[in-house]
């Protein structure tokens, strides 16, 4: 539904590492740093950190979360251990089925560096 994803960050260094190995989870591949920039493309869309080109510090976007698809349980436990053990922070509730109108899903939440709320989630077989 969407082209890309932006987000902001205040140090892009320690961003790619913490983004580099929570998407390598998901099979998605290093980023490709351009300036102040970090891509990481892949055939279904572009997921984007920058450092704020107006000189402001980034912050997170209130409401906002960056849903992230995981293709089973595991591979969403394994992505929320991989933000935790790279500087994120959990938040919400722990991964786990979620049940709703729209079925059963896993989801698992986490904070990166800068407090951008991610979610890896798994839509369960009815």
């Amino acid at each position: 539904m969407f082209s890309h994803v932006m987000i902001g960050t205040n140090d892009l260094d320690k961003a790619k590492a913490f983004y580099d190995a929570l998407l390598g989870t998901l099979g998605v591949r290093p980023a490709r740093v351009d300036g102040h920039r970090i891509f990481y493309i892949t055939k279904s869309g572009i997921f984007s950190v920058t450092k704020p080109i107006n000189g402001q510090p980034a912050t997170p976007a209130n409401g906002g979360t960056i849903g992230f698809a995981a293709d089973s349980p595991e591979q969403a436990d394994a992505w929320h251990a991989a933000g935790i053990a790279n500087g994120g922070t959990t938040c919400e509730n722990p991964p786990g089925i979620r049940e709703g109108s729209t079925g059963k899903l896993y989801l698992a939440y986490l904070r990166d560096l800068d407090g951008n709320k991610l979610c890896a989630m798994h839509r369960m077989p009815a």
